[in-house]
């Protein structure tokens, strides 16, 4: 048979063919990827180091002075679930008239809370509020003088918490 008396057949179109859809998606789903996690990396960017890390270095010496002051003087505090707190000393001090309270959540930045205790009489402070749903907080309790500082991390329930030093019994 003659090849130039046979009847031609056309090709199919290259869209038709698909080798090439095979070869066009592999690229096209790796610059895919590559979007979704670029948009991804920009939406949830971590925060950048902080230009003070000096000064804030030589402030975690400082805290860590006053926890130790603390725990030289027997300070520890009970948290009852109403939002009121009592501290006990092992030693006899003057309690301050109002204390700063951090609630600081291990995995949500934005559950962190920072209250002024105000005093009651006799180591009793009461807060404007009831502490937080019960969880795992990272807690610091200080004066505003900064002379001591209590931190602990605690889980809270429905009956309050305790941080710091046992109670000494009176």
């Amino acid at each position: 048979m003659n090849p130039a008396l046979s009847p031609r057949v056309p090709e199919a179109p290259w869209y038709r063919h698909p080798l090439v859809w095979l070869v066009i998606a592999l690229p096209a789903s790796a610059i895919i990827g590559g979007l979704v996690t670029l948009a991804i990396a920009i939406t949830h960017a971590d925060s950048t180091v902080d230009d003070n890390w000096y000064r804030d270095g030589k402030a975690i010496n400082r805290s860590l002075e006053a926890e130790q002051r603390a725990a030289l003087w027997g300070l520890g505090a009970a948290f009852e679930a109403d939002g009121r707190v009592r501290l006990h000393s092992a030693v006899a001090l003057p309690w301050p008239d109002h204390l700063v309270l951090s609630l600081r959540h291990p995995a949500f930045a934005d559950r962190d809370q920072e209250r002024r205790l105000r005093h009651l009489g006799e180591g009793r402070y009461q807060a404007d509020g009831a502490l937080p749903a019960a969880g795992d907080w990272d807690v610091t309790l200080a004066p505003p003088d900064g002379a001591w500082r209590l931190y602990h991390r605690l889980r809270l329930g429905p009956d309050g918490a305790r941080l710091g030093a046992p109670e000494t019994p009176r």
